[in-house]
């Protein structure tokens, strides 16, 4: 829906708004995250497979993407030559899922967006994909598959999560599964077939959308499974789980897959609180934390009626941009702080933080969300530095130290 509001004004103003977000000068955008196939935010219903019993994945094909989200992705490799993706489906092909519909549950008032029965509900607890091993050899091949067609469009995929958040049956594209049953998808099916093809892209759990950490731990525990999983994700409910698992896997990959959306207000109280979850997220291991819509119309809807937040928006009927008060807070962190910088540890608090780039620059965010102006001082390295920092305000410190 991003690439469709970018498409309703002029090819200068499309490319001044692609600069913005992944422009070296900007906010320089280095991984982003993308759908396999529909998302809750897609223009519709669709897999990269639809027919049925497709185990050998004949009629596989990306086509459907190269009308909208690889334009979307090759507008922003020709300003960010070595962005990185990491992928996963909402969905699988609606004929793998045990209810052979996309969505997992109804609506439960006004419109009816998504033509599910009453009875095709899925339940929380189980798992909707059909454990069936015709099935999950097809859809193992179809993943092996995916990274193969996008590398072939020039389009690298960095690392592969199995599902976007599996414990929930939701009224758009989507699965859950047992986290006995997608860890063994994994350690007896898309792990060997990865390894046997030759797929480099990485294999994280989740995006895991709970903040029960036993649901993680039963894949990190999987002799068979963990010697694939390169890292885990977190979102939502997640950010519950995310301190445990760093505390008891301190050198496993984590990262924040998709921050919480809001409600279409697009104003300081939303970007106040997306500071307090990419603090949290930050402080307890994560090494990436991505926003979900960077793009939306002045609308900010889904197909399916939920209002959310975008860093971006764009009136379709006057072509207004709009940068609302979330692009500049990403900004104040991916525009200062590089690819390969370490955290460092601070003081208590949730008003900054901390890092070291890798040229040895000390990089320090800070907010007062105070409605009067406020000096902090920082000390490092026995060197003290003052900063007045102005009411209801985002900084960045870049200091030099000797």
């Amino acid at each position: 829906m991003g690439w469709d509001a970018l498409m309703t004004i002029s090819q200068q103003e499309r490319e001044k708004v692609i600069y913005n977000l992944f422009g070296q000068e900007q906010s320089n955008y280095t991984y982003c995250r993308m759908p396999i196939g529909a998302s809750d935010y897609g223009l519709g219903f669709y897999s990269l497979n639809d027919v049925a019993d497709d185990y050998d994945m004949v009629n596989f094909n990306i086509h459907r993407d190269r009308y909208i989200l690889i334009p979307y992705i090759k507008a922003a490799q020709k300003v960010q030559p070595g962005l990185k993706m990491f992928a996963s489906p909402w969905s699988p092909p609606a004929w793998m899922k045990s209810n052979n519909h996309y969505a997992s549950h109804k609506h439960k008032e006004g419109k009816d967006y998504n033509g599910m029965a009453e009875e095709k509900i899925l339940e929380v607890s189980t798992t909707a994909f059909r454990m069936e091993r015709g099935i999950l050899n097809a859809y193992a091949l179809y993943f092996t598959k995916f990274v193969q067609a996008y590398e072939k469009e020039g389009i690298k995929i960095d690392a592969i999560y199995a599902q976007n958040e599996p414990c929930s049956p939701q009224v758009f594209p989507s699965c859950n599964w047992r986290a006995e049953d997608l860890t063994f998808f994994i350690g007896e099916f898309l792990g060997p077939k990865f390894e046997r093809e030759g797929i480099t892209s990485d294999i994280y759990f989740g995006t895991i959308n709970t903040r029960d950490v036993n649901y993680t731990k039963t894949c990190l525990e999987n002799e068979k499974a963990s010697k694939y999983i390169k890292g885990v994700g977190f979102q939502w409910d997640g950010k519950g789980a995310i301190q445990a698992i760093h505390q008891e896997y301190p050198f496993l990959k984590l990262m924040q897959t998709e921050s919480e959306c809001g409600n279409g207000a697009n104003d300081w109280n939303s970007a106040e609180y997306t500071w307090g979850l990419i603090n949290h997220y930050m402080k307890n291991g994560a090494n990436v934390y991505a926003y979900w819509n960077m793009i939306l119309d002045e609308t900010g809807s889904s197909m399916w009626g939920w209002v959310q937040n975008s860093l971006i928006s764009i009136n379709k009927t006057t072509g207004t941009v709009t940068y609302n008060p979330e692009y500049y807070l990403m900004k104040h962190l991916s525009h200062y702080v590089y690819p390969g910088a370490y955290r460092l540890e601070s003081s208590d608090g949730d008003n900054h933080l901390a890092f070291v780039n890798p040229d040895g620059k000390i990089i320090v965010v800070l907010v007062n969300k105070e409605n009067t102006s406020n000096t902090l001082n920082i000390s490092i390295k026995d060197q003290v530095f003052s900063m007045e920092m102005k009411a209801k305000s985002f900084n960045t410190l870049c200091i030099d130290v000797k």
